[in-house]
């Protein structure tokens, strides 16, 4: 008799959420006419350095954003020498690849000299900062994508 029990629950239970789930559907889209496209928190699908102006982002770095959208943001950061990334820990997981140039990097209290060809991981809430030591370029990937980078 438990049994039947539990399988009614089951059953009552995956009906409402899928009757939930069909309730939200038909709100989210019922503002929305045929012509017209959904909003997405995202770029343009090509971005070209040329076209994207250099964001100022410390003394000594700019930056580009080279697309996102909720999940992911690619970032190109031009330091010159001597400039600092300066310290700080964010909620996004962060990889860093080095374009060109050579970089002190601290991570985690770990400290590392890195240069064109390298990479870098920094886990979430972890405090990372860096220091170039010849002029480059860093491809910074965040996810999610760092809203407070957008205008």
């Amino acid at each position: 008799m438990e049994m039947n029990v539990w399988k009614k629950c089951v059953c009552i239970c995956g009906m409402s959420l899928l009757m939930i789930t069909t309730l939200y559907a038909s709100q989210v889209t019922s503002n929305v006419t045929p012509d017209e496209p959904v909003k997405k928190t995202r770029s343009t699908t090509f971005i070209y350095e040329k076209d994207k102006t250099w964001e100022p982002a410390g003394e000594g770095v700019t930056r580009q954003i080279m697309g996102y959208d909720g999940q992911v943001m690619l970032v190109k950061v031009k330091f010159e020498k001597g400039a600092i990334g300066t310290p700080h820990k964010h909620y996004h997981t962060q990889t860093t690849y080095v374009a060109s140039g050579k970089f002190e990097f601290t991570v985690g209290g770990e400290k590392k000299i890195v240069e064109a060809g390298d990479g870098i991981y920094m886990e979430p809430d972890v405090l990372h900062g860096c220091v170039c030591l010849e002029p480059g370029v860093l491809i910074d990937c965040f996810a999610p994508m760092r809203a407070d980078f957008l205008k």
